[in-house]
């Protein structure tokens, strides 16, 4: 049955109910969300507002959360009929063949910056690699009718992710309150997605890879003797071990920038074992004299054992000349692919490196 959602006033020991009343204009709900789509109940970023489709169409709203998946919001004023629930099926064929290139291009358009930005002022960290992996469509209304109550949950029987939320606004004397329902839980989502084979993944280059370099290594030690390395487990240590000979390394420092880039001269070998440029002749890195502490026990099964690469920069400064800006991307893994172009861009002028995978 359609959702009601009625609210009292306690004045004293009795309950006054105070009288829903219809939102002025359709635009008002449209302008509340737009402004603030925590509304919703989850984080989200508008990243379009009145988006047309290549079918003269327009969408209300577009919005993506930190798992990079988008949602469409479709808006109508009072009851809502049928149709809305066929125009948002409609606009979420649309959405759901948008590339990453096709969702930066929307954001940027109308956020007015980059897009990478503007995702990491919304949700603390960089965009992940691939966007629009996931749909939800969302009707947004102030009344559901029995008819596309019904069509919604058939929808969403057969795995199709859409849902309904409803807002009901309430005017007690000079204030204005707004009220909100799901029609199904958030524990209830519907298992389905809408995907295509467009590619939603950024594209990587070939050559180019992020290593992250931190705790209490050293980048004195590492830009004077020339490697990266990482340590304390096998999620940390086989990452690092992965980066192929020839890679061109991007090394961030966390919570301080980037420091520099160089090209992969040999295997990963554990600290014990490892040798690195010195003055062009490799040299045991356990013999030199360090700052850093790089954890090492000797034993072939230990995984926690320091693996070190050999690195030939191309390019370091020293740590507090860290490159730094909101959108740049980071990684909890100690190495891994950057497909990242707004990082590649920015990297690019900073270094004076091209950045084109030649």
């Amino acid at each position: 049955m359609p959702v009601e959602m009625r609210m009292w006033r306690i004045d004293g020991e009795s309950p006054k109910p105070l009288t829903a009343a219809a939102l002025h204009t359709e635009s008002e709900l449209h302008q509340f969300l737009r402004q603030d789509p925590s509304l919703l109940g989850t984080a989200l970023l508008v990243i379009g507002s009145e988006v047309i489709t290549p079918y003269g169409k327009r969408l209300d709203l577009l919005a993506i959360d930190a798992d990079g998946n988008l949602h469409v919001l479709e808006l109508k004023r009072d009851r809502t009929p049928r149709e809305v629930v066929a125009q948002v099926l409609d606009y979420g064929s649309w959405v759901s063949t948008l590339s990453r290139e096709d969702v930066i291009d929307i954001a940027e358009k109308y956020l007015g910056q980059p897009f990478e930005a503007s995702f990491e002022e919304a949700f603390g960290v960089a965009p992940p690699d691939e966007l629009n992996g996931e749909l939800q469509l969302t009707v947004v209304a102030s009344a559901l009718d029995a008819s596309s109550e019904r069509i919604v949950s058939y929808l969403r029987g057969f795995g199709v992710p859409i849902n309904a939320v409803f807002f009901t606004y309430i005017e007690d004397e000079d204030r204005r309150y707004l009220a909100r329902s799901w029609l199904a839980a958030s524990d209830e989502r519907s298992s389905g997605s809408i995907t295509k084979s467009t590619s939603k993944r950024a594209t990587w280059n070939g050559l180019d890879w992020y290593v992250s370099f931190g705790g209490d290594r050293s980048w004195d030690d590492a830009r004077r003797l020339g490697f990266v390395s990482a340590g304390g487990g096998k999620f940390y240590t086989q990452t690092i071990r992965a980066l192929p000979e020839g890679a061109r390394v991007w090394v961030n420092i966390p919570q301080t920038g980037y420091v520099g880039v160089g090209t992969v001269v040999g295997p990963a070998a554990r600290f014990s074992d490892a040798r690195v440029g010195g003055e062009g002749v490799p040299v045991p890195l356990a013999t030199q004299s360090l700052v850093g502490s790089y954890p090492h026990r000797d034993a072939e099964t230990n995984d926690d054992d320091e693996w070190v690469v050999p690195v030939e920069w191309i390019d370091t400064v020293p740590e507090k000349d860290a490159y730094w800006e909101k959108g740049l991307f980071a990684n909890q893994n100690s190495a891994c692919k950057l497909r990242q172009e707004f990082t590649l861009d920015r990297l690019g002028q900073q270094f004076d490196i091209h950045t084109d995978g030649e």
